[in-house]
């Protein structure tokens, strides 16, 4: 008996052992590809501290996909081999991790600030957005399904963060992801100038509320990235930054029944083509994680230093994924997508603010 017990206790200690120097050996992989795309990461953040970059709605998720390409496409090809695992580890793992922990940036509370008026203005061109690009990508230009839905969701939702968090659902190439994330960002950029010009010209059209908070409303619910809503809506005033601010949490926070929305249609289309292999709904469980996160937060009083240092830590790790897709980016095959994309993106940046108008004046 003791024989036995003793052999029992030997061969549970070489399994630990045996798991100990697994784990250890996949730190090793990933570690120098983790630490070049921190790397690229922090760059990235202190450089989007800089006041005029923080002017023009730049940010730090921005260059780091550009800081990405630049060595995507000079230095990193020379040690992919020995950086491919951290990279791709950023490009996944540390992705839905920052998704899930963006939702301290929401409470449930948002909702009641902007009401019902604002959380329909916010649904519906969401919607019409998304439908658009269906239909404007699919049907008239012919475009890839994967680069159309990117698209589309980034013009809808929240730009580069929504491209970022349907890449896992439909599992898209980097070059696509780039492409979607490159548009987005310019076309929301664009918005930071267009704007105000419209602001001055509604208060003699008044298309849509003339007040700031009412136009807030507008610019929350049609511009693309949350700090391009912030530096959009600052050049009108406090007001219309308040209103426009909350306005874009509440689209943010629709990305996840989006993400569990679109899961369903990818596996039922594929149940379509393939009914004998029928797929099961492949749940993006880091969508749920995501709403759970807003759930507590908006319930479960948190100290603002910790949550400062949590945020701080979401912007890392979102940043270092922007960095790894970047990296894991070919020039050439973006240009081969060609002018279809910026095609796309502009038709839905003009809807955005055409179509995102006449939403407002009837809803609001």
């Amino acid at each position: 008996m003791d024989a036995l017990l003793v052999s029992n206790a030997q061969h549970q200690s070489a399994q630990s052992i045996h798991a100990a120097n697994s784990r250890l050996q996949q730190l090793k992989m990933v570690a120098p590809g983790l630490l070049l795309s921190a790397i690229v990461a922090i760059l990235a953040i202190l450089l989007g501290s800089l006041p005029w970059l923080q002017s023009h709605g730049i940010g730090a998720l921005t260059i780091a996909i550009v800081l990405g390409c630049v060595l995507g496409n000079t230095a990193y090809p020379h040690i992919a081999q020995q950086c491919g695992h951290g990279v791709g580890y950023s490009k996944q793992t540390l992705l839905r991790l920052g998704i899930i922990l963006y939702g301290l940036r929401l409470t449930f509370q948002d909702i009641g600030q902007v009401g019902i008026a604002g959380v329909a203005i916010d649904a519906l061109v969401l919607t019409s957005t998304f439908t658009l690009a269906l239909l404007v990508g699919i049907k008239l230009l012919k475009m890839e399904r994967d680069t159309v839905i990117l698209i589309g969701a980034g013009s809808s939702i929240c730009g580069a963060a929504a491209v970022m968090a349907c890449e896992p659902v439909v599992k898209a190439r980097a070059e696509q992801v780039t492409v979607a994330v490159s548009t987005v960002v310019v076309l929301g950029t664009l918005a930071i100038f267009v704007y105000p010009l419209l602001y001055r010209l509604n208060l003699h059209w008044q298309v849509v509320d003339n007040s700031a908070s009412g136009f807030g409303v507008y610019i929350g619910s049609t511009v693309h990235e949350v700090a391009q809503v912030v530096a959009t809506a600052r050049s009108i005033g406090d007001d219309a930054t308040n209103t426009a601010v909350i306005a874009k949490m509440v689209r943010v926070m629709m990305l996840a029944p989006f993400l569990l929305l679109l899961s369903t249609f990818l596996a039922r289309s594929k149940k379509c083509a393939a009914p004998r292999n029928a797929p099961k709904v492949a749940i993006p469980w880091f969508a749920v994680a995501f709403i759970v996160i807003v759930g507590l937060h908006s319930i479960v009083p948190m100290p603002q230093a910790a949550i400062t240092q949590l945020l701080n830590l979401d912007t890392l790790l979102l940043a270092m994924a922007m960095a790894a897709l970047g990296l894991t980016t070919h020039v050439s095959a973006v240009r081969r997508a060609g002018y279809k994309p910026l095609i796309l993106a502009t038709s839905l940046f003009g809807w955005l603010i055409v179509g995102g108008a006449l939403i407002n004046r009837l809803l609001s």
